[in-house]
């Protein structure tokens, strides 16, 4: 590449992370200049530029009109955002979206990512996964923050023992998001949440329908 294109090409990148200047939380001098990103963090970067294509289609052509541009703006939110956790980089993204009507900047996320990180609160699958595998009682376990607890209690601890991760999974994410709305605001995390009504209402079967079927089961015994 001629020296002018990429001169040009680093002017481009320049405008787009611009707002993303000392005034940033995120410490981005010497010490970070040989720590590498990890292929969680890579991945997390790489779904975020697909969800902002996704959502802001034509700024994100305006913003990064070749693939040499993109790349070079992929490796520099790498940088950026290499303090903090895949999954709160990819959570601080979302947020940024649903918050913003235009193509959010890395200086948007690094300070959604400073909320998140502050949080100290573990991923939604992480959380799940140590909701189901805590023993009782659970309100004495060692939780890795409270909001996991609060969030297995909401989705009923039987539930999630007996039912199957892509049944139980969805319930306990809905809590936990719940949760996590009410920590960042500063809310009580104790509060009860309102159970979600089921996707769908079933009505039992009337006592002689269901004498006739378990019939029709016994003889097929």
């Amino acid at each position: 590449m001629e020296p002018q294109a990429t001169n040009q090409l680093l002017n481009r990148v320049t405008q787009q992370l611009k707002p993303a200047s000392s005034d940033s939380t995120t410490p981005v001098g010497n010490t970070d200049a040989q720590k590498q990103a990890t292929v969680e963090q890579k991945e997390a970067i790489n779904q975020i530029f697909e969800l902002f294509r996704f959502n802001y289609h034509n700024q994100f052509l305006k913003a990064f009109p070749d693939h040499d541009t993109l790349i070079m703006a992929k490796r520099l939110w790498s940088r950026l955002l290499v303090d903090y956790r895949g999954d709160v980089i990819m959570r601080a993204a979302e947020q940024a979206v649903k918050e913003n009507g235009w193509l959010p900047n890395v200086h948007e996320v690094v300070s959604r990512c400073d909320i998140a990180g502050t949080l100290g609160v573990p991923g939604t699958h992480r959380a799940y996964m140590e909701a189901c595998r805590a023993p009782s009682p659970k309100k004495d376990f060692n939780w890795s923050h409270p909001i996991v607890y609060y969030a297995g209690r909401a989705s009923d601890w039987f539930y999630l023992a007996n039912t199957p991760e892509e049944q139980a999974f969805p319930v306990f994410k809905h809590n936990y998001e719940l949760l996590l709305q009410r920590l960042q605001a500063g809310e009580d995390i104790q509060m009860e949440i309102q159970k979600a009504l089921p996707e769908e209402v079933i009505t039992p079967l009337p006592r002689k329908e269901q004498q006739q079927r378990l019939q029709d089961l016994k003889s097929l015994l």
